[in-house]
C-alpha cells in the first residue's frame, strides 16, 4: 500500500458530533491504525454486493480472535443505515482495508467558499 499525504472531505451524519459534512482532513495513506483515531476504511460490499464508498471510522479496538484485525465504530449510532463493525453484519476488518489515518482536520477558518484557501 502506497503511503503518502492527502485531504479527503466528509460527506454524511455518521461521525458527528465529531465531523460534519463539508469538513476536510489530511490524512495518511498506508499508516497503521491507531486506537481511538479516526481512519479512512474501506468497508465490505453491503448485502446486496454493491461496493461501498470509502468511510471515515474510528478504530476501538483489535479483534479478540485475531489481533491483525481491527474495530471501527461510528460516532453517531443514532443515524439510519450506519455501517460499522457492529452493524450490518461487517465485523472486524484487516488491517489492508484501513486506507489511511487521519492526522488532523483543516479549520473552516482556513477556507473560503469552493474550498480555497484565503491569501496570507
Amino acid at each position: 500500500m502506497a503511503v503518502g499525504l492527502g485531504v479527503v472531505v466528509v460527506r454524511g451524519r455518521s461521525m458527528e458530533p465529531t465531523l460534519h459534512t463539508g469538513d476536510r482532513m489530511v490524512v495518511l495513506r498506508g499508516a497503521p491504525p491507531r486506537m481511538g483515531r479516526l481512519a479512512i476504511v474501506r468497508l465490505p460490499p453491503d448485502e446486496s454486493g454493491m461496493p461501498r464508498p470509502l468511510a471515515i471510522k474510528r478504530v476501538t479496538g483489535r479483534d479478540p480472535s485475531d489481533p491483525r484485525r481491527y474495530w471501527v465504530e461510528s460516532d453517531n449510532q443514532t443515524v439510519s443505515g450506519v455501517a460499522d463493525s457492529w452493524t450490518h453484519g461487517i465485523g472486524s476488518l484487516a488491517r489492508e482495508q484501513i486506507r489511511a489515518v487521519v492526522l488532523f482536520r483543516i479549520p473552516q477558518r482556513l477556507r473560503l467558499p469552493g474550498g480555497r484557501r484565503p491569501l496570507q
